[in-house]
């Protein structure tokens, strides 16, 4: 009995590692044949981005959000790794950095605020519990934006307050959060009541990875050209990002057992600790003033850097959070 052919969509969703990688290196490609489209291209961010993450929260029903607030553990142990954990590993390496105010803030302001979109789907490829970190997606968006103004005066001084504005933190708090959020909540609503509210639904849903892929595209390919801008303190950091990857494996594992976690939620914490939100904080590094452009040069390097990392993660987490009942159990 033959089967009957994959379409794109299932085709996207069955490979989407190598979706990723592919839209990467073509936006890649872009932004070094055609310089001048980055400034374009930098316009578009915040709107694929924000369709994205619509699709992401059309994913978790209102209801769940609701019931996942009462999965103390699992939420408890998200909390911890992303803003005790991290914070403490980002101190450890932070002297080491390149001593240079546009490098370190854009260290800083990528690895203290947690991955809201693709986690989910590495997570899910090594058996981590996707639905667990689907609800928590608000919440973890919501703690970043509310935490990271504290994180940059700790790390980087008062003086940095007159280089970062609250602008581009509500900005992208009501473009990111509170908009998609809504509209994701008004088509559930939609779909409860109508059938074509339902069909709309199931369809924005299969757009996930195309999404992803297209804001991978835009991003890199805006921001290719200005790689070329301090390469030597953007090389640097790409020791750091790889090894805060090393570090927080085993630091997410060590606080899933911490709350005695199942092996999926495990997993998920340790995917939860090590990605981290590229995406949604290049529009406040590109905000930053031209004295601290290669920020967002500095942001988008953890992306690269993190993918790769993700394809390795995919296999080995499921080896060092093996498949018991409980996490660090054999």
């Amino acid at each position: 009995m033959s089967q009957e052919p994959a379409g794109p969509v299932e085709w996207m969703e069955r490979h989407q590692i190598a979706v990723y990688l592919g839209a990467m290196a073509a936006g890649a490609l872009v932004g070094r044949a055609a310089p001048g489209a980055g400034p374009g291209l930098e316009h578009a961010i915040n709107p694929v981005l924000g369709a994205l993450l619509f699709v992401t929260f059309l994913q978790v029903p209102a209801a769940e959000l609701l019931r996942s607030l009462r999965d103390g553990r699992f939420l408890s142990a998200a909390l911890v790794v992303n803003f005790v954990v991290v914070p403490l590993v980002v101190a450890a390496m932070f002297a080491f950095l390149p001593d240079d105010r546009a490098v370190r803030l854009g260290v800083l302001l990528v690895l203290v605020c947690p991955c809201v979109d693709y986690v989910i789907v590495f997570s899910g490829l090594a058996g981590g519990s996707g639905r667990r970190l689907l609800a928590a997606t608000p919440l973890l968006l919501v703690a970043q934006m509310l935490l990271l103004p504290g994180f940059l005066y700790l790390f980087m001084g008062a003086d940095l307050a007159g280089f970062v504005g609250a602008g581009p933190f509500a900005e992208a708090f009501a473009v990111l959060i509170v908009v998609p959020l809504a509209l994701a909540w008004a088509v559930q609503a939609w779909a409860a009541r109508r059938p074509a509210g339902r069909r709309a639904a199931d369809a924005a849903s299969t757009a996930m990875v195309p999404l992803m892929a297209a804001t991978l595209f835009v991003v890199v390919a805006s921001q290719v050209p200005g790689l070329g801008d301090g390469l030597g303190g953007i090389a640097a950091v790409i020791p750091f990002y790889a090894a805060f990857l090393v570090v927080m494996a085993f630091a997410g594992k060590a606080v899933a057992r911490l709350f005695r976690l199942d092996t999926a939620a495990s997993r998920a914490v340790v995917f939860t600790g090590a990605t981290r939100n590229s995406l949604v904080v290049l529009p406040l590094a590109l905000a930053l003033p031209d004295r601290l452009s290669a920020a967002a040069a500095v942001v988008v390097t953890q992306t690269l850097v993190e993918v790769i990392g993700m394809i390795a993660y995919v296999r080995l987490v499921p080896r060092l959070v093996p498949g018991t009942g409980s996490a660090g159990v054999s």
